[in-house]
């Protein structure tokens, strides 16, 4: 059996662009994607906390510590400047490997900046 799991996520992050001409993606610093393990062109899910979008593209590089979070081409109508997102990538694991994976969870500032890491999300309570 396969299971499909988070595998990182950048927590909050401030969209600073929102390109409609710009070719198709989501650019994102590469510090940022360096931190959470997302590599360029892979998929990423977005989340968008200010509106309630939920779209799929895939993750290019921005200049390393730009801060820059770019929603670009058609996805460009789904986010703008100034909201916060949620950015995820998930893996397709065994079963084998579920009992020694552990998710990468970066959380940033309204500037994009790493404020810090975790690899667990606690239970929520009532």
């Amino acid at each position: 059996m396969q299971y499909t799991l988070l595998k990182s996520k950048i927590h909050r992050a401030c969209v600073t662009h929102s390109e409609l001409g710009y070719e198709g993606s989501c650019a994102i610093d590469s510090t940022l994607l360096d931190a959470v393990g997302i590599h360029e062109y892979e998929q990423i899910h977005i989340y968008n906390i200010a509106n309630g979008e939920r779209f799929t593209t895939y993750a290019i590089q921005a200049e390393a510590g730009s801060g820059i979070i770019s929603v670009n081409g058609a996805a460009a109508h789904k986010a703008n400047p100034g909201d916060r997102i949620i950015i995820c990538a998930y893996a397709i694991l065994g079963q084998h490997e579920l009992m020694s994976f552990k998710p990468v969870l970066v959380y940033v500032n309204e500037y994009n900046q790493i404020t810090h890491c975790k690899n667990h999300i606690p239970a929520q309570v009532a």
